[in-house]
């Protein structure tokens, strides 16, 4: 079973988040370890001060370094071994689902939520494996990347969807995004269900879904293509033009 420590002031605001829905089962089932931790417990001062202001200058503060190593060191003792020390910061790599799967098979993490201005560079450099960021923009601390990043290892483990594989087909899923999906009824507002999915034919159905895959992604995320040339669905004609 996977550990992933996420290291913050504000664990209350992702324990709010990560107790819920299909995270929250999967936690409360076992299924997942998943603590946050203040990093105010690991201070030595009556204040609880966790920030100081940086040398050289500079708008606003630092986190410093001592008590999230604290924390880290704490971290690494209930384990009994050095877990994947993570860093929230928008100047890492840009999370993926191939980062997920990664990191969801690559034993235990644990992940630093920045704030202020940043935290002391001696702290990084001592502990922090891996920096990540969410995408080309800044937010407030990051509580909230954690929090995304939680959710998508958690939901990869064994067991926390009761209903088999059901990550196999989503989006991302061989460089592909998910091709449209429809439910009853049947007719809605004069619009119907491609008729591909209502004659049975697995076979037809699963070329049609793929082809569909390849054309979504095609038209709005060509990048994940990597140059691969389309190939042809091996839908009948008529089925086709009655999908349209």
């Amino acid at each position: 079973m996977i550990r992933i420590d996420i290291v913050t002031l504000f664990p209350e605001l992702c324990e709010c988040y990560i107790d819920e829905s299909v995270i929250g089962r999967g936690r409360r089932g076992g299924l997942v370890d998943i603590r946050c931790h203040n990093i105010r417990d690991y201070t030595d001062n009556g204040h609880r001060q966790v920030d100081d202001y940086p040398y050289g200058g500079g708008q606003g503060m630092l986190l410093q370094a001592e008590p999230i190593a604290r924390c880290f060191d704490a971290i690494i003792r209930q384990l009994g071994q050095r877990p994947t020390f993570i860093f929230m910061s928008p100047k890492g790599e840009v999370f993926s689902q191939r980062i997920a799967k990664e990191l969801s098979s690559g034993g235990n993490i644990c992940l630093l939520c920045g704030h202020y201005e940043g935290v002391d560079q001696r702290l990084l450099d001592e502990y922090i494996d891996r920096e990540i960021s969410l995408g080309d923009f800044i937010l407030t601390g990051g509580e909230l990347a954690a929090c995304v990043m939680t959710n998508a290892i958690t939901r990869l483990q064994p067991g926390v969807f009761k209903k088999g594989d059901v990550t196999s087909s989503e989006s991302f899923e061989n460089n592909l995004l998910e091709p449209q999906q429809y439910t009853r009824p049947e007719i809605w507002r004069s619009k119907k269900v491609p008729a591909v999915l209502l004659g049975g034919n697995h076979k037809e159905i699963a070329a049609w879904k793929h082809q569909q895959a390849l054309e979504i992604t095609k038209k709005f995320r060509p990048d994940l293509l990597d140059n691969k040339p389309l190939k042809t669905s091996t839908v009948s004609k008529n089925t086709a033009q009655k999908a349209i």
